[in-house]
């Protein structure tokens, strides 16, 4: 059995992550696609790290460390689904090049490079209609704790991508060359 091709796709919150790894699903339905959202790894209120913000001392959970996620699961997941016959393997999420033994494993890397401004106000869109927060609960967040976070953990993980992409202004030639490399890639 081949190994598939695993792709890891990062950047910070409201950058276009799971937008690209729908793209890439949808345009390489004819491929076997397994996709692996990190969010879902995220731990549970009761075991998850909180952190104090450097500006206001508020205490918040830390969901923009390493430690917020089960990648132990994620990892014991992922291995699984290389010997399952995927052709191509997307793991998306804030830590997607954090982890070494991620990382290491992964094929291609490519980081979305979305500006500051533009995430904060897709986040507030998203989470004050699909989460019900308010703007203040979500900015107050976002600039206690987010943003810091951002810069310590994310932000330099571009630095380990193969490819940088537009988040702002996705192109239409960057999204076909990536296709046609993953299909030539993935389907051989």
């Amino acid at each position: 059995m081949k190994k598939p091709y695993l792709v890891g796709i990062a950047e910070g919150t409201a950058s276009g992550k799971s937008t690209l790894s729908r793209l890439l699903e949808r345009e390489l339905s004819d491929l076997k696609v397994k996709t692996f959202h990190m969010d879902d790894y995220f731990k549970p209120d009761s075991v998850r790290p909180k952190a104090r913000a450097h500006v206001t001392g508020e205490i918040y959970y830390d969901d923009n460390c390493p430690e917020t996620i089960y990648a132990d699961r994620l990892e014991k997941d992922l291995a699984q689904a290389l010997g399952q016959g995927f052709d191509l393997i997307l793991v998306e999420g804030l830590f997607a090049l954090w982890y070494d033994w991620l990382y290491e494993q992964l094929d291609l890397k490519i980081f979305i490079d979305c500006q500051a401004d533009e995430r904060i106000v897709r986040r507030l869109r998203r989470n004050m209609a699909e989460r019900g927060l308010s703007f203040d609960e979500i900015a107050g967040v976002y600039l206690d704790m987010v943003r810091y976070r951002h810069d310590q953990y994310i932000e330099p993980t571009r630095w380990r991508a193969d490819l940088i992409l537009n988040g702002s202004a996705p192109s239409p030639l960057a999204n076909r060359l990536l296709l046609e490399h993953l299909r030539r890639e993935a389907g051989r």
